[in-house]
């Protein structure tokens, strides 16, 4: 069964409408909605802003039976190539505010785990297929998460420069690193909504619901395809 998680409604509201026979689970206060699309039953839940949201209720979806997980939703972007509305689908994701070289250890790296988590390579194809079907630029790439809404060009700069990054956002490879060790594939699908610079407020607010609805289209096609 197939999980499919956003950080805010707006990036999962529109999937909740498509579902049929929908019905609601309450676990450990979180909502999961369960249902039906494309005749392939899903599980569909919001988790809240950053990292501890995201990881939180990615085990509540595995724990309810999740074989893969989808999540979907916006970014700014780190590569130049990308405009607002563009996607990009994840070859890996790394969490860029994890810092423990003091003690010898390489930036981002958590201390026992490994440095990146890469996304499963099926779930990429099946995205890039969807995603090649839509008007808009779209390739595979790193997705860097922290628990800041990052809206400085230097910074933005250092990140793409360390990590190599595509684009950053505040979830993603949270979600990762709790599927990794579970063993479940996943794929982080993340619409551009912004530069992460300094303009990011006035874009972000813009921007959102045309990335939300680009990142969800793609979701829809790789369902189709399962």
């Amino acid at each position: 069964m197939l999980a499919v998680l956003g950080a805010m409604p707006i990036e999962t509201g529109l999937l909740l409408d498509q579902l049929t026979q929908r019905h609601e689970l309450v676990r450990q206060g979180i909502t999961l909605h369960r249902g039906l699309l494309h005749g392939r039953e899903l599980l569909v839940a919001t988790s809240g802003v950053g990292k501890v949201n995201a990881a939180r209720v990615s085990t509540l979806l595995l724990a309810e039976g999740a074989s893969a997980l989808v999540f979907t939703g916006v970014a700014g972007a780190l590569d130049p190539r990308l405009e607002p509305g563009d996607l990009v689908i994840s070859s890996d994701c790394l969490q860029y505010d994890v810092d423990v070289s003091a003690l010898g250890y390489e930036p981002g790296l958590i201390p026992g785990e490994q440095l990146c988590w890469a996304a499963d390579e099926r779930l990429q194809e099946l995205a890039l297929a969807a995603a090649a079907e839509l008007p808009v630029t779209s390739f595979s790439g790193r997705v860097l998460s922290g628990d800041t809404f990052l809206a400085d060009p230097a910074r933005a700069a250092g990140l793409r420069q360390r990590f190599a990054g595509s684009c950053v956002e505040m979830e993603g490879a949270a979600v990762a690193q709790v599927c990794a060790a579970a063993g479940v594939p996943f794929v982080i699908i993340r619409s551009i909504s912004d530069r992460a610079d300094g303009g990011a407020k006035p874009d972000f607010r813009q921007f959102t619901e045309l990335a939300a609805r680009q990142s969800l289209k793609v979701v829809d096609g790789l369902l189709q395809r399962l």
